[in-house]
């Protein structure tokens, strides 16, 4: 049997999880009739903005797929690729969001008979993201594999999946960030700083569209970021697979025994991931006690016991297909360099850990003292994770030369179903927590939400941390893989070379420019939020006194067109500046772009991330009551740092991923035309 069947089963097997997790949420009881009143607007809000951002980038991947079937070099099947990974990401995201939204309000209500009923009914919610990302996305390769792979530029069709699933990402990414930012940030200044009331309160006008951002933002644009780095692993690997034909360093035989075999192997590891994840997922629960230790604790268990088994799975895949055993190791070095930088991420944003408290303690002296101590953690939180990328890209190309660097990639990623589901549980339990601020529960219910929140929030920047790793590792198989597409030599792409440096240095720059533009936007689209929320608290009667309902519609209104507006430059800047460097310098420049372009967009990412994250959990420590409590001037401080570093960590940061994974793969797609072209300048 042809091995691919393997992931097929696995594929199938994970959506049938995935309708089994779907069932048994819906069946849960949502609460009363406010808490149903607040969930059916988010979802009426959330479902309203993917369905004009879908109709936009309808649009554009049918131009798009246009332009590649009338390039002669690529075809019309590389168009139909192309077509179907956007079809496929958009699908992922769009099963996942709905089914985060419709779980918000069961989680609020289970939290009212346990801790451990509110982590389920969540962290369920977030798994179905986690099981449709992985599923469809290896079902859609097994697909293209079962109709191409005896095609003469197979090689040269599967890279189109990748465009188009990091075509949807990059703008489901930073539009869903601006929107979720933009919100965020509004309800914050006006509400906290400026009106002196919680978080959620209901009088805010901004409250409703920061629950819907947390979805589109955090689950739908989070689900297109990791499908993408997903699929574009295993295409990378796949596009390698010819060097592992080569004889082994320091050993006469190959490393595997023909192409097809490197072909097999990473859909082989990715089927053993899915598997691992699902078992995984039965394994988180936690106590009574709304403990932070317990609670992580609780999802530390599944998402390690995931990673063992999956190593145990991927060891399995090397011994039946016969792959020498560098190959395994070279896949171990991936999932265990994954584990390590999400624990390093946890480390300097989690406000159990020493860096966040010192900013918490630094919110004492003033906001700016906050942002100063903030960005310095976000800085040397770089360390820990580029020295373990670049640990093990040198360990996996001494293995298993650019074979092993890729398929390290596959083990960092192969159990991105429970990672993401962890990641995507965080916006569930965040709005199940503001539906109880927002009804007004009693205070033991919102403490058990308020830890599942605070759960989330670490999560979230674990997941944020191990999405960034991920992408780098994939980018750099990507690009690899580009360069042999190219047929570009290792010594070719030399620093003595004028065009290599020229495209180094404009792939540098491109990522800081990338920051502006999604700073900018979501600070303009801010500006249009706060004034609203202060137009209605100024002309509202009633409204500050809890006597009159504020206008939720109009700033989710505001929101959806200022993202979808201002979503178009950095995206659009995204897809054609590869395309653009490598026409007029060459394929060696483009190659030095794409270097330039990794190495910053890695370190800035990272530290927008961790910085923003930091901020985040550390104005949650001082509102647990320590340096003064909530209201006091050091939790006020703690609300502008928090403010900084809701952009950073939800907008440019997880968005520059998308930016270098989706360069590499249009880089991939075009090398066949490069090829052989010496640059119009």
């Amino acid at each position: 049997m042809d091995p691919v069947f393997y992931a097929v089963f696995s594929g199938i097997l994970g959506l049938i999880f995935a309708t089994y997790l779907i069932f048994a949420v819906l069946k849960k009881d949502q609460g009363s009739d406010q808490m149903r009143e607040i969930s059916a607007a988010v979802q009426e809000g959330a479902v309203a903005f993917l369905g004009r951002e879908y109709r936009i980038l309808a649009l554009f991947v049918v131009v798009v797929g246009l332009v590649l079937g009338l390039i002669p070099k690529l075809g019309w099947w590389v168009a139909l690729a192309f077509v179907f990974g956007a079809v496929c990401s958009a699908l992922a995201g769009y099963i996942g969001m709905g089914m985060a939204v419709r779980s918000n309000s069961r989680t609020a209500a289970a939290a009212q008979q346990s801790l451990n009923e509110g982590l389920r009914v969540s962290f369920r919610g977030g798994a179905v993201m986690g099981m449709c990302v992985v599923s469809i996305g290896i079902l859609g390769l097994s697909m293209l594999y079962f109709a191409f792979h005896g095609h003469v530029n197979f090689l040269s069709i599967i890279p189109g999946f990748g465009f188009g699933a990091s075509s949807v990402a990059i703008f489901a990414r930073a539009g869903g960030g601006i929107y979720t930012k933009a919100a965020d940030t509004g309800a914050d200044l006006v509400g906290k700083v400026e009106k002196g009331i919680p978080e959620d309160d209901p009088r805010n006008a901004a409250v409703i569209a920061d629950f819907v951002g947390d979805n589109v933002g955090d689950v739908a644009g989070m689900g297109a970021d990791l499908f993408e780095s997903y699929v574009d692993s295993i295409i990378a690997t796949m596009t390698l697979a010819i060097v592992a034909l080569l004889p082994a360093v320091n050993k006469g035989n190959p490393l595997v025994p023909d192409e097809q075999v490197a072909w097999f192997l990473p859909m082989m590891v990715a089927a053993g991931g899915i598997i691992a994840s699902i078992i995984g997922t039965f394994l988180v629960r936690v106590g009574t006690k709304p403990d932070m230790g317990a609670l992580l604790g609780a999802l530390r268990r599944g998402t390690f016991s995931a990673s063992i088994l999956t190593a145990g799975f991927s060891f399995l895949a090397v011994y039946l297909l016969k792959v020498d055993l560098k190959v395994f190791w070279a896949v171990l070095t991936g999932l265990v360099a994954g584990v390590i930088i999400g624990e390093s991420t946890n480390y300097f944003t989690s406000y159990a850990y020493g860096p966040t408290r010192r900013i918490a303690e630094a919110a004492q002296t003033g906001a700016g003292t906050t942002v100063v101590r903030g960005f310095a953690n976000g800085l040397f939180s770089t360390l820990p994770p580029i020295l373990l990328v670049a640990g093990a890209v040198i360990l996996a190309y001494q293995l298993a030369d650019v074979y092993g660097v890729a398929i390290a990639g596959i083990g960092m990623l192969s159990t991105l179903g429970i990672t993401l589901a962890t990641d995507a549980y965080g916006p569930v339990a965040d709005n199940a927590g503001g539906i109880v601020e927002m009804v007004g529960l009693p205070p033991e219910i919102r403490e058990r939400t308020d830890a599942l929140d605070s759960l989330g929030n670490t999560t979230a920047a674990t997941g944020k941390g191990f999405a960034i790793g991920a992408a780098a590792l994939t980018a750099l198989a990507l690009m690899l893989s580009y360069t042999k597409a190219a047929h570009i030599q290792v010594a070719e792409v030399s620093l003595l070379d004028a065009r290599v440096i020229a495209g180094l240095f404009i792939g540098a720059m491109l990522p800081a420019v990338f920051c502006s533009l999604t700073l900018t936007a979501v600070g303009r689209t801010s500006f249009a939020i706060i004034n609203e929320v202060r137009r209605q608290f100024r002309e509202i009667k009633g409204l500050m006194e809890g006597k009159a309902r504020p206008e939720y519609s109009r700033c989710v209104d505001i929101c959806t067109r200022a993202a979808l507006r201002e979503m178009l430059a950095p995206g659009l800047m995204t897809v054609i500046s590869p395309i653009v460097v490598g026409f007029l310098l060459g394929p060696k420049a483009l190659a030095g772009f794409l270097i330039g372009a990794i190495a910053t967009g890695f370190i800035l990412a990272i530290t927008m991330a961790n910085a923003g994250g930091s901020w985040d959990n550390a104005k949650k420590w001082i509102e647990k009551g320590n340096f003064g409590g909530k209201g006091s001037e050091a939790h006020k401080a703690g609300v502008v740092g928090d403010t900084v570093g809701d952009p950073m960590k939800d907008t440019s940061g997880p968005s520059l991923n998308i930016m270098i994974k989706l360069m590499s793969i249009i880089a991939l797609v075009f090398a066949p035309v490069l090829a052989g072209f010496s640059g119009l300048i």
